[in-house]
């Protein structure tokens, strides 16, 4: 069985298809996430301002699992936020317009 379940995930205000782009969405911004940390690894370690190896300087949460899995559990958490467009014309994370409901080219 899938943990959490689309039920929680959803808390019945949204269809699986709008989960599935809100999900998308944060795992996009999951993955933008640990680009920085990797660039900032990187250059640290390139300029030897650190003895650590490389993947100590990087968030273990982010080395450790996949981007949807942790997307998944952040909206679970409630530390993304999933709105109809409607309510706010946002799914927001932390007051961060993420989604606005209308198709973008």
């Amino acid at each position: 069985m899938i943990y959490p379940t689309i039920a929680e995930l959803t808390k019945e205000k949204f269809n699986r298809y709008e989960l599935v782009v809100g999900v998308a969405k944060s795992a996009r911004i999951v993955t933008d996430e640990y680009v920085k940390q990797r660039q900032n690894a990187d250059r640290m370690v390139a300029n030897r301002e650190t003895d650590r190896p490389l993947a100590s300087l990087i968030d273990s949460e982010y080395r450790d699992q996949k981007a949807v899995k942790i997307a998944i559990r952040r909206l679970h958490e409630g530390r993304y936020v999933m709105k109809k467009p409607d309510e706010m014309d946002a799914l927001a994370y932390d007051g961060e317009a993420l989604y606005d409901g209308t198709e973008q080219n």
